[in-house]
């Protein structure tokens, strides 16, 4: 069986993919609030919501980690297409999730609903993305430690949905972005230590891209769900508490935040 790093570069792709997945995180997070207080454009906050912890707190976390991981005799590429494939899932699985818990009434049913549903999407996207590694043998996994990192995966991913609409104050998306950095983390680990490798006798030609080739579009994707968040609040600036509360309020009773009647807002 082949040996395994993690941290070709030492712990410096594990700082950086936290770093990035709380960033995603708390910016999904930022979005989802928005979204619950929203009149209106509430898809755009939770579309953007997707993206932000689907693409950057969970997508960017992975391959960025995976840039430190190597594998002793042999080289590691990567397919493009398989690579893309996985962060669709990630972002619509996640999507979907958000979308059940956050357009309409919030409950704690919606929550059990789409946070495993969310999960799901997350572990698949981790396996998928393994699947577009190429390697000279074949690729084994523990079924145990599978089976672990995908309960811990559906537990975060519920936790991350029920953070959506509990989360409001600065401090408080900051710590819950800080708790899913490290529960998004120990997924994509407890996953890896499931990963086996056989080396092949005679190491045939590996086909694929470089891991280190993801680090600029994964700069890039970074930069660009930041600026897409930025511009959005810039558009809709953030209100204050009490008007939060207003018009979730009005949300709930499907009536407009003013004191008179009025039709009901639209979704």
């Amino acid at each position: 069986m082949a040996t395994l790093h993690q941290f070709t570069y030492g712990f410096v792709t594990l700082a950086l993919s936290y770093g990035l997945s709380v960033l995603g995180s708390f910016m999904g997070l930022v979005a989802a609030a928005r979204a619950q207080a929203a009149m209106e454009h509430r898809v755009r906050w939770l579309v953007l919501a997707s993206w932000a912890i689907g693409g950057t707190g969970i997508w960017v976390m992975h391959f960025m980690a995976m840039i430190g991981f190597s594998v002793v005799g042999s080289e590691v590429r990567y397919d493009i297409a398989t690579t893309v494939a996985s962060w669709l899932i990630a972002v619509v699985m996640v999507g979907i999730g958000l979308f059940i818990v956050g357009y309409g009434r919030p409950s704690v049913a919606k929550v059990l609903l789409g946070g495993p549903l969310a999960g799901l999407g997350v572990a698949a996207m981790h396996y998928t993305g393994m699947g577009a590694m190429r390697v000279g043998g074949d690729v084994h996994y523990d079924q145990t430690l599978v089976i672990v990192s995908v309960a811990i995966a559906v537990i975060a991913a519920t936790a991350a949905l029920a953070f959506t609409v509990l989360v409001r104050k600065p401090r408080t998306v900051m710590i819950s972005a800080l708790i899913m950095g490290i529960a998004v983390s120990g997924m994509h680990y407890t996953g890896m230590y499931a990963l086996r490798i056989h080396l092949a006798t005679q190491a045939p030609g590996v086909s694929g891209v470089q891991p280190i080739v993801f680090l600029l579009p994964i700069m890039v994707f970074v930069i660009l769900v930041l600026m897409a968040l930025c511009y959005a609040l810039l558009v809709h600036p953030v209100t204050s508490d009490s008007e939060i509360a207003a018009q979730m309020r009005a949300r709930l009773t499907r009536r407009p935040a003013g004191d008179g009647p009025g039709y009901p807002p639209h979704l």
